[in-house]
């Protein structure tokens, strides 16, 4: 009788969610995030009103929105759609004199990304103050 109850305790560990029977992919999305990019880093920031609160949405809560879920070691969005981070450029305080093209090449980039991946695009500035920046905060 002993034996068939860790029997069936075994089974049941074995079987969990949290055991290492499943994949370390569907239990860890830290497992499958970029290096150099953290759960606590800023995704984008906004003030609420002028002088207000600043409001800022970190990666962990990105993530948490799209559903992401590590599969097959990759990242990717509630859709299978796999996920990649872009860090934003454009927070100058003086630009530099290739500001133009540098904004032109991300802008290129971007659409790239876009037509294969979920692209997070990572704020130059995560004050949530727009006066530095050479393009509209991301959505």
């Amino acid at each position: 009788m002993a034996i068939r109850f860790l029997f069936s305790v075994a089974m049941l560990v074995a079987l969990s969610p949290l055991s290492s029977a499943w994949p370390a992919s569907t239990r860890n999305i830290d497992a499958c995030m970029p290096a150099g990019v953290q759960a606590t880093d800023v995704v984008s920031s906004h003030t609420v009103k002028p002088g207000g609160k600043v409001v800022t949405v970190t990666v962990s809560q990105k993530l948490k929105a799209l559903g992401a879920r590590c599969r097959k070691g990759k990242l990717v969005d509630a859709k299978g759609t796999e996920i990649r981070f872009y860090q934003l450029v454009g927070c100058w305080g003086n630009p530099p004199d290739d500001y133009q093209e540098q904004l032109e090449r991300q802008a290129k980039e971007l659409a790239k990304l876009r037509k294969r991946y979920r692209v997070i695009e990572m704020t130059c500035d995560s004050s949530g103050e727009d006066r530095f920046r050479a393009t509209p905060p991301p959505g």
